[in-house]
Formats: structure tokens, sequence, C-alpha cells
């Protein structure tokens, strides 16, 4: 009976593991396609009916965005704006049927002439049902970054 438990108990922690390595896994790729300009992949984890909520301050990307339409728009401005990001840390907890994941986040925008213009670091908490995101919440490290940021793309010409 003992050895029966500690195979089920290693495969149950082995399966977890896999699971949540294919998730960070996938993130990555999804991040790695934003990078590139293709917010689609990205787009496609969300549920119809997502919540995405974002740094509140007088920036285009700030509040709340309901519905993968608006989360469209979102992201085609995350990418329009010359965003970069990248995944440093994650950390899941609970069923895949009912997931939580951290996210460590840093992003960055480069000037036409390849200054740096923007610099930031965020933590996003993303709820998930089976693999798919039904609310996301980015909680940034200083606001006014990003207000300065879109003050800038402004008078670059580039958006609102």
């Amino acid at each position: 009976m003992k050895a029966w438990f500690a195979v089920g108990a290693t495969t149950a922690f082995t399966g977890r593991y896999v699971l949540l390595r294919v998730l960070l896994r996938k993130f990555q790729r999804d991040v790695a396609a934003l990078n590139a300009g293709d917010h689609r992949p990205l787009l496609r984890s969300y549920r119809s009916d997502a919540v995405l909520r974002f740094a509140d301050g007088d920036h285009r990307w700030a509040g709340l965005h309901v519905g993968r339409d608006e989360i469209d728009a979102f992201l085609r401005s995350f990418v329009d704006a010359g965003l970069q990001g990248e995944i440093t840390e994650a950390y899941f907890g609970g069923p895949p049927w009912r997931m939580t994941v951290l996210v460590r986040f840093n992003d960055h925008a480069t000037g036409p002439d390849g200054e740096v213009v923007y610099r930031n670091r965020t933590v996003l908490l993303v709820r998930t049902r089976w693999g798919r995101i039904v609310e996301q919440e980015d909680f940034y490290e200083n606001t006014a970054r990003i207000e300065a940021f879109d003050a800038r793309l402004r008078e670059l010409g580039l958006g609102k």
C-alpha cells in the first residue's frame, strides 16, 4: 500500500511540475511574439469575458479593460508603443481549473534614436480557469513612469 501511495504522490508532483513548466513556456512564447509585434497568441489566452485591470493614472493604458475586444485594443497599443517585456519570475498556485499565477514582468521601450525612453517593473496577478485567463491585474512599481512615457509617445506623434 505504501508503494502505491509513493507512486501516486510522485506521479502527482511530477504531473504538476510538467504542467507548470508547460504553462511558463507558453507565456514566454506569447511574450516573445508580443515583443515581435504579434499580440494574437497572448490574446488567445484570454477568455472572451476576461477582465484586465491596469495601473491607475493619466495614461492610455489605465483602467479596466473588459472582454477580449478591449484587451485586444490594449495589447495593440502595447505593441504600437514599441514596448518590450520579459518574464523574470513566475509562481503558480491552485488546481488547473482555478489557478492563480504571479509574474514579475519587466518592460522597456526605446525611442527612434535607440535611447531607452521607458523602463519599469510590474507584478501581474493572473487568475485562470483551465489555462485561460479570466482576470488580470497589473501592479506597477512606478506609475509616474508610465505617464511620462505616454507623454513622450504623444510628443513623437505616436498615439493618442
